[in-house]
């Protein structure tokens, strides 16, 4: 068995100010006042986190890790180098979005479980109804080997419903559309590929991004061929969340798979089980955030928390024909 998770880690910025893009506010001197202190505390309690992945299935923490709002490299090498990660000997593939901001999609990964053999990032020109091109963060693309099954895992961050769910709607639908051929592709150039499509999608399951555009299904019976499984639909429908906005839940963190996952026809991993990862202390306790999320800033306060998201995983079991 292993276990498969997606995590948004929530403006994990360095303190040091990029002058090639936006970061000015996470620094000493920005807004919030972001110093080595409060990067280490940070570092440290998303560490907490990330190694108790899979512990009820007695794993050590995820096997494969998509992770967004990292603003480099270092940030990650400095997270699986903390005392809590060290051992489990994560690699990281990070390529630089296309995000004003510089924050980014990245893969961390055990090298004994999957051995990629390509990564990049793949742009999405979003437009509007004006024609008006909009920049986003792309789509992070990583084939590999899991188990002799070849794979491909997209890592996603899709647009925000900053400006309201309706007026940004295309936009995520033009992200799913955009998955959906990347993934059509590879799996017409490299036959018998599966595919994991993993992200802050900014999209409920039951949305038309989500559904329509990644030609998305809720139950593994009505998955075929040219469908993906969304396991986190019925979690969706039993009123779990991964974030809140005044008591009112979103599950916008998924992690969908491709039939091949699904086929009792196929050898190699299969879907086992799913969830939302929440423990109480990842709970924000009192105040305005109540029972929401643990997030890291109130305003530009630090709160000492872990991130504004709960992550979601994914266990997958081998089958040998």
């Amino acid at each position: 068995m292993i276990c498969v998770g997606f995590y948004n880690l929530e403006n994990l910025f360095d303190i040091y100010d990029d002058p090639e893009s936006l970061d000015e506010e996470f620094t000493p001197s920005g807004a919030k006042v972001w110093t080595k202190d409060k990067y280490e505390d940070k570092i440290n309690r998303l560490s907490s986190v990330i190694k108790e992945f899979g512990s009820d299935h007695k794993l050590k923490g995820a096997d494969i890790l998509g992770v967004c709002e990292i603003e480099n490299r270092q940030v990650l090498e400095d997270l699986t180098a903390h005392e809590q990660l060290r051992s489990m000997d994560y690699a990281i593939i990070h390529h630089e979005s296309f995000d004003p901001r510089g924050i980014d999609l990245a893969l961390l990964y055990k090298p004994s479980v999957f051995v990629p053999t390509y990564s990049g990032m793949s742009n999405i020109k979003l437009s509007s109804k004006t024609g008006n091109s909009k920049p986003t963060r792309g789509v992070l693309v990583v084939q590999g080997i899991l188990g002799g099954q070849k794979v491909c895992i997209l890592v996603n961050h899709w647009p925000s419903r900053r400006g309201g769910e309706g007026a940004t709607r295309d936009f995520r639908n033009q992200a799913a559309s955009a998955n959906r051929h990347i993934a059509d592709s590879i799996q017409t150039n490299f036959p018998g590929t599966a595919v994991i499509i993993m992200g802050d999608l900014n999209d409920d399951p039951i949305n038309e991004s989500v559904k329509n555009g990644l030609k998305s299904v809720e139950t593994i019976e009505s998955c075929t061929e040219n469908k993906y499984f969304n396991p986190f639909y019925k979690n969706y429908q039993n009123g779990e969340g991964t974030l809140a906005h005044n008591n009112s839940w979103n599950l916008f963190d998924q992690i969908i798979l491709s039939y091949d996952f699904i086929s009792q026809n196929q050898k190699g991993y299969h879907f086992f089980q799913n969830k939302v990862y929440r423990q109480d202390f990842m709970i924000e306790s009192h105040g305005h955030y109540k029972n929401h999320p643990k997030r890291t800033f109130s305003g530009d306060v630090y709160n000492y928390g872990y991130s504004d998201h709960f992550p979601v995983l994914v266990y997958l079991v081998q089958k040998i024909k």
